[in-house]
């Protein structure tokens, strides 16, 4: 038969066909996860030092601490009266000076700034939320919000503001001056004012201390659901175990230094390491 020609059948056979079998194939494996990339530092200390008094009466508040805070978390600082929470607080929001050691908010070395740059550091990028609310009696809550803004000449964003009042649930109330409020609506108040002005960092002292149970877990939700709802950055110092399971992250002072800290606390787990702590 020559090339190309038709194909001769003999009588009663089948043609078979050679079928090569299909390749094996490696299992496709998933791709590696891309890394989650760092969080941005909004607030740190580093060998911070701060000492009253001189000599025999010195008082050592804090002891070379070392800790960085970071963007849209939640952080609990937390030890016995006298570990220097409160004095580490006040010092990285540029409300107290360190002896040694370097406090930073964002790019900027505190030591470095003049009393007018630390006041507009202070107003533009940091929010406060202080135990005792500290409203203008006079001024209504609409007016308490916005009051930052208004000493810094500047207008509200609108969208934002109405963001943040419907945060802390105050839409009703916001023409009630500070008399004409409970404890906990004012402190939302507060909330509501460090809010506003869109700070990198909220510092919040004892925020639920003058207030009872269910108006302290108001204000805790509120400012859980600024860090992840509005992606802000709030430090709190507290005493509370209940308090701090609110919280991202607990960290622990005891005699002005660090003392450890534990991630996602929860009330039981920083009521053991405060026990510690006594023992």
């Amino acid at each position: 038969m020559l090339a190309g020609g038709p194909e001769r059948r003999v009588e009663g056979m089948t043609p078979t066909t050679t079928t090569n079998p299909a390749p094996t194939r490696s299992p496709r494996l998933p791709p590696d996860p891309a890394p989650v990339p760092p969080r941005r530092v909004v607030a740190g200390a580093t060998d911070v030092t701060k000492v009253y008094g001189a000599g025999d009466a010195a008082v050592h508040a804090l002891a070379g601490v070392t800790v960085g805070f970071e963007a849209g978390r939640f952080t609990a600082l937390m030890g016995p009266s006298g570990s220097g929470k409160s004095t580490l607080m006040h010092c990285l929001a540029g409300l107290d000076t360190v002896t040694t050691g370097v406090i930073t908010i964002g790019d900027a070395d505190l030591a470095t700034l003049g009393d007018k740059a630390l006041t507009r550091l202070r107003r533009d990028r940091i929010g406060f939320v202080f135990q005792s609310f500290n409203l203008i009696p006079t001024l209504d809550a609409l007016e308490n919000m916005t009051l930052p803004l208004s000493l810094a000449g500047r207008r509200p964003d609108r969208t934002w503001l109405d963001q943040v009042i419907d945060t802390v649930g105050l839409r009703a109330r916001l023409d009630h001056r500070p008399s004409e409020l409970s404890g906990g609506q004012q402190q939302r108040v507060a909330v509501a004012r460090a809010l506003v002005s869109r700070p990198e960092i909220i510092f919040a002292d004892e925020p639920t201390g003058n207030l009872d149970s269910r108006a302290g877990a108001e204000i805790l939700t509120f400012l859980r659901n600024a860090v992840r709802e509005l992606d802000q950055t709030v430090v709190m110092v507290t005493h509370d175990p209940t308090a701090a399971a609110y919280t991202d992250r607990a960290v622990f002072l005891a005699d002005g230094r660090i003392d450890g800290e534990l991630a996602d606390p929860t009330a039981a787990s920083v009521g053991d390491h405060l026990t510690r702590q006594g023992s």
